[in-house]
């Protein structure tokens, strides 16, 4: 049984996956046996119901749920309550409507969203999503244990179940390759395990080639979870790699791409989480990987959905409960996709009994849908906290007056003295360009092109003859500062510049444009804002999402954050960028193939070997 999260800041209700939350173990007991048999007064019924049930997955007409002290006590026929005797504290009449248990969204990453924890629940809320498992890599991989201890103390203010995978890989790889500001050993991974009971799983290694060719520091990672009777989540691309992994100790994944790598990891033993986003992004993998189970008949029972990376703006539109009806339209049911986006992932945990089902003693974490399994309405141990597809005031007081402030520290890690050229010199005659390919819209993967080169006098013309415009990568820890130089084919850019302090995974700043003049421009707006995300034209800046935490995050509200977003979509297609901003900033993750660029230089993957950007 997990030990109790910290509530004096939290007015809402406790972040608890445990029978303690209230009272003692034997009162809370008492006290739902009592409700549930009638002899006492529930604190709520919600009656007229449709019951989705996640044990028999199956629709239960005509119920009735009793909830006291933040959990369930009973799901008894509709009027129920009448015969007792006893008078609830409110009754409600969900005429009709279909009660469900709130979303547990098994993988996410909260910095993807650019909001902090807090921010993050209200978004969260909204979609029916009450629970998380979020691996904060990103955090580790500027802050170390600190930044992590940051995002967990920020986690437990805020009015959701947030659980850690603890960051598995930070950095993604070598010092040889880049340049992180976080370096996690098996010896800090393991006290985080022991500091904080939210700290229940590996987050992914990301790392699969190391890791399946038996890398010893990957492997003694691996141990301290296990040791600990922890599961361990993966991130692998490549069916050659699936075997190897599973006997590395991993149990999880959310990068199964094709239905047939979904079976494999299936048949592996290992739980594939099936993520679902927008079409436009490179994490709407679901489409493909669900036909393991819609085609190729694997059970669904080790299968849950996940949302994995969402900006602000795509987080509202775009929640879990979105990934769950992606799953019908793929050819499940109503109550499979729901269990899939509930109790799956809390079973995967080990939480079943807490979360992910209607059942006597676990959460009142429910929701209140329509026959779309679109969500009107939200409780959280029992409170409203969303009502009518709006957040009620009491979420709204907590989101305003109860959020945790970041230390100073947290401020002050976009570390730029100098920045120095943004271009590359001109090669001296012809020779062969090592380029990163950007492939079709949503695609992770990139091409390694090699390219003849003519001599040239200057740079456009060579940019206009082969589709190519500059990427550079700044270090921004106060490490080293390096600068990386490449060429980018077919990202669409051709005037203006873009620029991120969240390149992947050791959060370097990574800047693309034409002419050095607007690249100079997005990375001072960036250091002047201390992190965010830039786009620049004509010499102005048009849009900016400012990320002074860490280079990672805003300290606004979610709504503003999702607005600033919005800007930044729309001005970042206007240039041109066939990579939408979140695939832009994985060019420097050098884990995935086939070519990533970070501030060491040109990296192949897998191989892990550096290139220089010109050849003779």
């Amino acid at each position: 049984m997990l030990a109790p999260m910290s509530t004096q800041h939290n007015p809402i209700r406790p972040s608890l996956l445990t029978r303690f939350s209230v009272d003692p173990l034997h009162t809370m007991t008492c006290r739902l046996a009592a409700v549930a048999s009638g002899r006492a007064a529930p604190d709520l019924v919600l009656t007229g119901a449709r019951v989705l049930s996640t044990y028999s997955e199956r629709i239960l007409t005509d119920r009735e749920v009793w909830i006291s002290g933040g959990r369930v006590a009973a799901i008894k026929p509709a009027g129920s309550w009448r015969a007792t005797g006893h008078a609830p504290g409110a009754v409600r009449d969900v005429q009709g409507g279909i009660l469900a248990p709130g979303l547990v969204d098994p993988h996410l990453h909260i910095e993807s969203s650019m909001m902090t924890a807090c921010a993050y629940a209200e978004a969260a809320l909204l979609n029916g999503t009450t629970t998380i498992f979020c691996d904060s890599h990103e955090i580790g991989n500027v802050a170390d244990v600190a930044g992590v201890e940051w995002m967990l103390e920020d986690a437990r203010q805020a009015p959701l179940n947030v659980f850690l995978t603890v960051p598995s890989t930070v950095p993604a790889t070598s010092p040889q390759c880049e340049t992180a500001g976080g370096d996690l050993t098996p010896e800090k991974i393991g006290g985080i395990f022991d500091r904080w009971p939210e700290a229940v799983a590996l987050g992914e290694k990301m790392d699969f080639v190391p890791l399946c060719l038996g890398d010893e520091r990957s492997h003694a990672i691996v141990a301290e979870s296990l040791k600990r009777g922890r599961p361990v989540s993966g991130h692998v691309y490549g069916r050659e790699f699936v075997a190897a992994y599973a006997a590395s100790g991993v149990t999880d994944t959310h990068e199964a791409i094709t239905g047939e790598i979904a079976d494999d990891l299936i048949e592996a033993g290992v739980w594939v989480f099936l993520r679902g986003g927008p079409a436009t992004t490179p994490w709407h993998s679901l489409p493909q990987a669900i036909r393991a189970v819609t085609q190729m008949g694997a059970s669904p029972k080790r299968v849950c959905v996940c949302t994995d990376d969402r900006d602000a703006d795509d987080l509202f539109l775009f929640g879990q409960d979105w990934v769950v009806r992606q799953a019908v339209a793929a050819g499940l049911s109503s109550e499979v996709a729901w269990s899939m986006g509930s109790l799956h992932g809390a079973t995967r945990f080990g939480m079943e009994n807490d979360i992910g089902g209607l059942g006597g003693g676990r959460r009142a974490d429910l929701v209140l849908l329509n026959d779309a399994l679109e969500v009107q309405d939200t409780w959280y141990g029992g409170v409203p906290v969303v009502e009518h597809k709006k957040i009620t005031p009491v979420l709204d007081r907590q989101l305003s007056e109860a959020r945790y402030r970041y230390p100073d520290a947290a401020y002050r890690t976009v570390i730029l003295p100098e920045i120095g050229a943004l271009t590359p010199e001109l090669p001296d005659g012809p020779c062969r360009a090592n380029v990163i390919g950007v492939g079709a819209q949503g695609e992770i993967p990139l091409r390694h092109e090699v390219l003849e080169l003519a001599e040239a006098r200057a740079w456009e013309p060579v940019l206009d003859a082969h589709d190519l415009c500059f990427v550079t990568i700044l270090e921004r820890h106060g490490r080293n500062g390096g600068v990386a130089h490449g060429l980018l084919r077919g990202f669409g850019l051709t005037e203006g510049a873009v620029a991120s302090s969240v390149g992947h995974d050791a959060h370097n700043i990574i800047v693309a444009g034409r002419h050095e003049a607007d690249m100079r421009l997005a990375v001072e707006t960036i250091r002047d804002a201390r992190g965010g995300v830039a786009v620049v034209s004509g010499g102005q800046v048009k849009a900016l999402v400012a990320l002074p935490i860490a280079g990672l995050l805003s300290d606004e509200r979610g709504g503003v954050v999702a607005a600033q977003t919005e800007i930044l979509k729309r001005e970042w297609s206007a240039l041109g960028c066939t990579l939408p901003y979140m695939g832009f900033n994985l060019i420097p993750l050098s884990v995935i193939p086939e070519i990533r660029i970070t501030d060491r230089g040109l990296i192949t993957v897998p191989a892990m070997e550096q290139i220089p950007l010109f050849e003779k």
